[in-house]
């Protein structure tokens, strides 16, 4: 079959161009074969990276049609059968486009949100510095003692499998949309990475681990929760998962005054569970203002308060739920069961 790639081609701190390159392919032809067979029969200077092409390294995460994924794992066949399906469910007639005349097309982009080095092949640096950032090694005292092993039972094990799986690829952080806002957040990869270390059984740091991922936007308060990490991710990390469990241990070990991310959570959690829906007065009081302990953060607010008032639009009454018991009745059961604190 007759395939057209268009590769983003572009050299450091240059404008990106597109450049197209018809193949014959077999469905089951992953995208690296596709890469290799440009490289050696149409175009030597096209740079990518590859190694292990067995879903293993990560090395050769690209963007295929606009989404993060591994080169090696994904194959012509399922790529066209994914844009096909999105192509019938958009709002072009059959009679806007004869399809059975084109030529299909897939289209490969380097990752996003680390800088070009040239072509596919992009700058992880930060990637790294990131990873680095949350410690991801197991820190104990009983390291001091070499002839002592490091024993886990199997159920203590089975709690790292997940995040052990994780490749490095980039794949999560690319597609962050948190860290494409703010550059201080360390991305998702590295919080997974940071709940393994929690998770860890032979771990003594747990509460500085926690005292780190709680730092405002740049540890797990900056995640947006998009979920297009778990969306991407080849080896079902769930990074979004992995950061809600941070939360959950944060809001388990810290007072809700200790930061307006934790009571942001609790608030609205104590708000809902009391009347059934938020009383925004005592929200924004509450949380902001830190129970009128926080002046700067009262102050912060009271340009907002002042238009409500004069717009008529702040609320001096404020009417519980006719829900309210059965809420609360609900939030006291998912509670017990997960024993969630948010």
């Amino acid at each position: 079959m007759e395939v057209i790639f268009k590769i983003t081609r572009q050299e450091a701190n240059s404008q990106p161009i597109i450049k197209s390159y018809r193949l014959q392919v077999e469905p089951g032809n992953t995208i690296l074969d596709c890469l290799h067979q440009i490289k050696w029969e149409q175009d030597g200077t096209l740079a990518f990276r590859k190694n292990c092409r067995n879903t293993i390294c990560g090395s050769c995460a690209v963007r295929i049609n606009g989404r993060s994924a591994l080169a090696c794992k994904e194959n012509v066949g399922s790529e066209l059968a994914r844009l096909a399906k999105i192509s019938s469910c958009s709002s072009l007639s059959s009679s806007d486009v004869n399809e059975s005349d084109q030529i299909p097309e897939i289209t490969v982009s380097p990752l996003g949100n680390m800088p070009v080095i040239k072509d596919l092949v992009v700058d992880m640096d930060d990637f790294w510095n990131n990873l680095e950032a949350v410690t991801p090694y197991v820190s104990t005292v009983a390291r001091k003692i070499p002839e002592r092993e490091f024993l886990q039972t199997p159920e203590e094990r089975s709690l790292l499998d997940q995040t052990g799986n994780c490749i490095m690829c980039g794949a999560c952080y690319s597609e962050c949309n948190a860290r494409e806002v703010n550059s201080n957040f360390v991305g998702p990869h590295a919080l997974a990475k940071a709940y393994r270390m929690i998770a860890d059984s032979r771990d003594d740091q747990t509460e500085e681990r926690l005292e780190k991922y709680n730092l405002d936007t740049q540890g797990v308060w900056g995640c947006t929760r998009c979920l297009y990490c778990d969306h991407v991710c080849p080896m079902e990390v769930a990074p979004l998962e992995q950061i809600t469990k941070i939360k959950q241990e944060i809001l388990a070990h810290r007072e809700k005054t200790a930061s307006r991310a934790i009571r942001h959570r609790k608030v609205l959690v104590e708000l809902v569970k009391q009347d059934g829906w938020i009383d925004e007065r005592k929200f924004g009081v509450q949380v902001v203002g830190n129970y009128f302990r926080d002046l700067k953060g009262l102050l912060s607010i009271a340009p907002l308060g002042l238009r409500m008032l004069l717009t008529g639009k702040f609320p001096f009454t404020f009417e519980a739920s006719l829900g309210a018991k059965e809420v609360r009745s609900l939030i006291d059961s998912v509670q017990k069961v997960t024993g969630s604190h948010e």
